[in-house]
C-alpha cells in the first residue's frame, strides 16, 4: 500500500479504496435504468393509450442505442478520455430520465429511453478502469463482480421502480431514475481516476453508423414482420439493406487501421466463446424476463394470468438477482475444478430447466418464483465467467474494446429477446382481442429453451474445436491440454495467478512459474505454453 512520508495513505491509494464500491454503485445505476423497462411496459401502454407491443419499444430502444453507443464509449475508454466519457454518459442518462418523466407523450418517453441507453456501456468502462488502477489479484475479482452487478441489481431496481410507479404513477418512476442517475454522476466524479496517460486513437464513427443502421433494420423487421407480412417486399427490402450494412461494417472493421471493434480478436477461441454465448444468452434471458413480467400482470380473467401489480411484478425478479449473486460465488470455486466451457454449459442447462418449467408449470406465483430462482443460478454462472475469458485473452490496450463488444453482443441479444417476446405473443393474439392466448407464453418459452440448448452446445463445442487444432503442438510427456486450454486462459488462471513481473511481455494476470522466462506461461501438465500476445502499443 502506498504511503507518504508521514505514514499516511497516499491520496491515490485512498481513491483506489473507493473505486470498486463506486463502480458497483454505477452498475446499480445501470440496473435501475434497465428496470424502467420490462415491468413498466403494461403501465406505459395504459398511460399513453398504445398497444403493449408498441410499448415494448420503450425497452427495445434502450438496448438498441446501447448496442451502438457501447463500442464507441469502449473505444474512447481505452484512451485518455475514459473519465470524461463516463461522466458524459451519466449526464445523458440523467437527462433522458428527466425527459421520460415529463408528461409529453410516448414519443418523448421513447427519446428519453434512447438517451438512457448510452449509460448501459458503463460496465465495460468500469472493468477497464479497475484493470488499469488495481493490481491483478484485485482487478479480476472486481471485474467479475462488476459484470454481474447489472444482473443482480435488477432484483433491487425492478421492485423499487415498480413500487414508485404503483403509488406515484409512471412518471414518478422515471423521476426516481433521474435522481439515482444524478447520484451516480456525483460518485463517478469522485472515484473514477484519470486515464490521461493512455494514448489516444481515432474513433470509427462511420463504423458506428453502419452498425446502427444494420441493428435498427433487423430489429424493425423482426418487430413489424407480423403487420407488414413475413413475405412482403418491404420486409425483404429492410432485411436485405440491414444485411448489406452489417456486411459493410464487418469489412470496414477488418480493414480499418483503428476499428471501432477489433473483430480479429474473435480468432481467439476464448473471446469467440464468450461473445457467441453472450448473444445466445442475451436472447434467452430477456425472452424470459419480458415474458414473466408481462405474464404475472395479466388479469386473472384471461384464464391464465396472475393479476399482479407492477410492484409484485418487480418483486418476482428478486429471486433471480439473489440467485445470480450466489451463483457467481459458486462459479468462482467451480472453474478451479472444471473447464470454463463446461461451467458455461452447466449455466445454460440450468436456464433450460427454468424455461421448461415456465412453459409447463407457471400456474401459481410460487412456481414463477422457482422459475426465476433457477434462471438466476444459470445466468449468474454464465456472466461471471465471461469477463475472465476476455480479460485473460486480450492485450491491456484492447480490454475496453473487447469487453465493450461483449456487452454490445449482450445488448443485441437483450433487444432481440425483448422484441421476440412481443412478436410471439402478438402472433397468438386473436384479431380484436387485447390479450394473447396462454399458448403464446408456452411457445415463447420453448423458443427460449432452444436458445439455451444452442448456448450449451456452443460453450462445449468451441473449446473442443480449439483442442483438436492445438493437439499436435501441445503434446508433452504424453498429455494433451484439451479443454483446459480455455480454463487456463480464462477465469480459472486469473484466480490462481499472481502478479506478473514488471516489464514482462505477459498479459496482466498471466501466471509466471519459477524459472520461466518473462512473458511465458507454463502448466503443471507439461504442455507447451501458448505464445503470449503482444502488449506493445500501436
Amino acid at each position: 500500500m502506498s504511503r507518504d512520508s508521514h505514514g499516511q495513505e497516499a491520496p491515490q491509494a485512498q481513491a483506489h479504496r473507493f473505486l470498486v464500491p463506486g463502480l458497483v454503485f454505477m452498475g446499480m445505476v445501470v440496473a435501475v435504468v434497465s428496470s424502467l423497462g420490462a415491468p413498466l411496459i403494461p403501465t406505459i401502454a395504459q398511460t399513453d393509450h398504445i398497444t403493449v407491443n408498441d410499448a415494448q419499444w420503450a425497452l427495445t430502444v434502450t438496448f438498441l442505442v446501447a448496442a451502438v453507443a457501447t463500442p464507441l464509449t469502449g473505444r474512447l475508454g481505452d484512451g485518455p478520455h475514459r473519465r470524461h466519457v463516463i461522466i458524459v454518459s451519466l449526464v445523458a442518462v440523467t437527462a433522458g430520465a428527466v425527459l421520460a418523466a415529463l408528461p409529453l407523450g410516448f414519443p418523448f418517453l421513447l427519446v428519453g429511453r434512447a438517451m438512457q441507453g448510452i449509460g448501459l456501456g458503463l460496465t465495460p468502462l468500469g472493468i477497464t478502469a479497475v484493470r488499469d488502477a488495481l493490481p491483478v489479484e484485485r482487478s479480476r475479482p472486481a471485474a467479475a463482480v462488476l459484470s454481474v452487478t447489472t444482473v443482480a441489481g435488477v432484483g433491487l431496481g425492478y421492485p423499487i421502480t415498480g413500487l414508485v410507479a404503483q403509488f406515484g404513477g409512471l412518471h414518478a418512476a422515471f423521476w426516481f431514475g433521474a435522481v439515482v442517475s444524478a447520484l451516480g454522476l456525483v460518485v463517478a466524479a469522485i472515484v473514477v481516476p484519470s486515464s490521461a496517460h493512455r494514448p489516444s486513437r481515432p474513433v470509427d464513427l462511420a463504423g458506428a453508423l453502419l452498425l446502427g443502421a444494420a441493428l435498427v433494420g433487423l430489429l424493425l423487421s423482426l418487430s413489424e414482420g407480423e403487420s407488414w407480412g413475413w413475405t412482403s417486399a418491404r420486409l425483404f427490402a429492410v432485411v436485405g439493406g440491414s444485411v448489406l450494412a452489417l456486411a459493410g461494417w464487418v469489412v470496414r472493421e477488418l480493414l480499418a487501421a483503428h476499428p471501432l471493434v477489433d473483430l480479429r480478436l474473435l480468432r481467439r477461441p476464448t473471446v469467440l466463446t464468450a461473445d457467441v454465448t453472450a448473444l445466445l444468452a442475451g436472447v434467452g434471458m430477456y425472452l424470459l424476463i419480458s415474458l414473466v413480467t408481462r405474464f404475472v400482470q395479466t388479469p386473472v380473467s384471461s384464464g391464465y394470468g396472475l393479476g399482479a401489480s407492477v410492484f409484485v411484478a418487480g418483486l418476482v425478479l428478486v429471486p433471480f438477482s439473489a440467485a445470480s449473486v450466489v451463483s457467481t460465488r459458486l462459479t468462482r470455486v467451480l472453474v478451479k475444478r472444471i473447464p470454463v466451457g463446461v461451467a458455461l454449459a452447466l449455466g445454460a442447462v440450468v436456464m433450460l430447466l427454468s424455461m421448461v418449467m415456465f412453459s409447463y408449470a407457471r400456474g401459481t406465483m410460487g412456481e414463477v418464483l422457482v422459475v426465476m430462482a433457477l434462471a438466476g443460478l444459470g445466468v449468474g454462472a454464465i456472466f461471471a465467467v465471461m469477463p475472465g475469458l476476455i480479460v485473460g485473452s486480450v492485450p491491456p490496450r484492447e480490454t475496453g474494446s473487447a469487453t465493450s463488444f461483449n456487452q454490445v453482443i449482450r445488448y443485441i441479444g437483450y433487444a432481440a429477446g425483448s422484441t421476440m417476446s412481443a412478436v410471439v405473443l402478438e402472433t397468438h393474439t386473436a384479431r380484436g382481442r387485447a390479450l394473447p392466448s396462454g399458448s403464446g407464453y408456452t411457445d415463447a418459452g420453448l423458443i427460449a429453451g432452444a436458445m439455451w440448448i444452442a448456448t450449451a452446445v456452443a460453450a462445449v463445442l468451441l473449446p473442443r474445436l480449439r483442442s483438436r487444432e492445438a493437439a499436435p503442438s501441445v503434446r508433452a510427456g504424453g498429455s494433451v491440454a484439451g479443454d483446459r486450454v480455455l480454463a487456463d486462459e480464462g477465469l480459472a488462471d486469473a484466480e490462481a495467478a499472481g502478479p506478473v513481473p514488471a516489464g514482462s511481455g505477459a498479459p496482466a494476470g498471466a501466471g509466471v512459474e519459477s524459472g520461466a522466462a518473462p512473458g511465458t506461461r507454463t502448466r503443471a501438465t507439461g504442455t507447451a505454453p501458448p505464445a503470449p500476445y503482444d502488449t506493445t502499443e500501436d
